[in-house]
């Protein structure tokens, strides 16, 4: 079950915000590891209801696409 805290619906929407960006500029790029990133962090704070976890996860799928350039 979803938790409708500020900090999670903060995380969520900032992540999901730079998962978005990643995906079009992946679709643009007709690049694949940016489109996927981009698909998961917009996903995954629906299926993850710990703060911290949403933060953690975030912050490392966030630095995964600029470590994982093409």
């Amino acid at each position: 079950m979803m938790s409708f805290t500020t900090a999670n619906l903060i995380g969520g929407t900032i992540f999901s915000g730079v998962g978005l960006a990643a995906f079009i500029y992946g679709k643009k790029q007709v690049s694949f590891k940016p489109m996927i990133i981009g698909a998961v962090l917009m996903g995954y704070p629906f299926f993850i209801t710990n703060t911290v976890a949403i933060y953690a996860v975030g912050a490392v799928l966030t630095v995964a696409l600029f470590v994982f350039n093409d």
